[in-house]
């Protein structure tokens, strides 16, 4: 049976847009939590600040996970940039490149605790200027699939190609993202930024990032199905 999964949400969002995806994960026989945040919990985190409130509430997440379960470990699931702070979470390193984050305990390790790693659309690397001091942080001290006893499985969506004219938003977020606007991604991060170095490294077509109407994103169904089975 699956051991049970931590959903991380996206930048900004809370629990309640994944409370379709923990159903299509029950279908599956994966039960999930997600960790219970809330628009307002990532305001303290705006402007490139510690992350150190969403890493605290995801090691709790984890823990109910466990208690609950009786599992000694579990998967994480972590979209957008949910998948990045779970990879701070992994590790040992003190997470301090905040000044008021120094005399802080370190409640993760989490790598000891996580069987298996799923990011869906994260930009796993980033020129946006609020970004950079974190993602260095992750990148130069965890690169890579960087922890030998987690799975790393990382997925990116291919639903539009950046074009200056025809598709500018999208292609100003890949630019900001990667350098580049002019490639394929799911409408907010392009594919090369999504993978990273040793994972099991996936692509799905007309996967877009968040829900739309009508639109296929990494939580719906016929999406879950092309991943899910790396969490067995």
């Amino acid at each position: 049976m699956p051991l049970p999964t931590v959903i991380i949400p996206g930048y900004l969002a809370g629990a309640e847009p994944y409370q379709p995806l923990e159903k299509t994960l029950a279908q599956h026989g994966v039960r999930a939590f997600t960790v219970p945040l809330t628009r307002w919990s990532w305001v303290p985190t705006v402007g490139g600040r510690s992350i150190q409130p969403i890493l605290a509430a995801i090691a709790a997440t984890v823990a109910q996970a466990k208690a609950e379960t009786g599992c000694d470990r579990v998967n994480l699931i972590g979209h957008s940039a949910g998948g990045w702070v779970a990879r701070i979470y992994l590790g040992d390193t003190p997470y301090d490149v905040h000044q008021r984050d120094r005399d802080r305990p370190n409640c993760w390790s989490g790598h000891r605790h996580v069987q298996t790693l799923i990011t869906l659309g994260t930009p796993h690397d980033s020129q946006e200027r609020w970004t950079r001091k974190n993602l260095n942080f992750v990148n130069q001290t965890y690169p890579g699939a960087f922890h030998e006893g987690v799975r790393y499985v990382c997925v990116a969506g291919k639903a539009i190609y950046g074009d200056r004219w025809r598709t500018w938003f999208t292609y100003n977020s890949y630019q900001l993202t990667c350098g580049e606007g002019a490639c394929w991604g799911d409408g907010i991060t392009p594919i090369e930024s999504a993978h990273l170095e040793g994972a099991d490294n996936r692509i799905l077509d007309q996967v877009y990032h968040s829900p739309r109407p009508g639109l296929a994103w990494y939580g719906t169904p016929s999406a879950v199905e092309q991943w899910v089975t790396a969490l067995a």
